[in-house]
């Protein structure tokens, strides 16, 4: 009862990012948190007359700050690392078993599966973790941005694509702005965890 209390209570932030999701698709709750951001976001393009794909560089370097920060103080690397390799060991000596086809030894290895798939639920929980409060800060901001290109006439160099409109799909349905801010994000975050020392698996 209490582990599975716990288990719901990990997934809460996840939870929460995914009705986020689903608001999304009601526009009075998009322009609604649109708006509300753009009272400290709205300066950064207004007043400081930034340029908005550097708007976007700056945001996705703060998505890779505290997704980096949440990951950190939520996953136990050490004990992610060596979940994986008991699963590594666990599968070798399973196929290894069966290839002699030596019974006695996969009986007594089937035995050990139900700790295994325990241990890889527990791992897979520990991953979706942070992704919920990390969705949960960022969601708005991209309801931000969607409420802002909107309004306003962002042009960016794409490689091979050339000059675009921040709100032009490029890649299938997904607008430049997005694939901008996630290659930004990706390269920064990969900096950023060097330079803070936050482990991997």
């Amino acid at each position: 009862m209490g582990s599975s209390k716990s288990a719901t209570m990990s997934m809460m932030p996840l939870i929460l990012a995914m009705g986020l999701i689903m608001l999304a698709s009601i526009e009075v709750v998009r322009v609604t948190l649109g708006t509300s951001l753009n009272i400290v976001l709205g300066p950064l393009v207004d007043t400081f007359l930034i340029p908005f794909y550097v708007v976007i560089i700056v945001l996705s370097a703060m998505t890779g700050f505290y997704s980096s920060i949440i990951q950190k103080y939520t996953i136990d690397y050490k004990k992610m690392k060596e979940t994986q390799n008991r699963m590594k060991d666990f599968q070798k000596e399973y196929r290894e078993a069966m290839l002699s086809k030596d019974e006695k030894r996969i009986k007594k290895i089937e035995g050990k599966r139900d700790g295994m798939m325990k241990d890889q639920l527990e791992m897979s929980q520990a991953q979706f973790k942070p992704m919920g409060y990390i969705m949960v800060i960022t969601l708005p901001i991209f309801f931000w941005l969607i409420y802002r290109l909107d309004h306003y006439d962002a042009l960016i160099t794409m490689p091979f694509v050339g000059n675009v409109h921040l709100t032009a799909a490029i890649l299938g349905p997904v607008p430049a702005w997005m694939i901008w801010y996630m290659l930004c994000s990706i390269s920064l975050s990969q900096v950023i965890r060097k330079g803070l020392d936050i482990g991997g698996i």
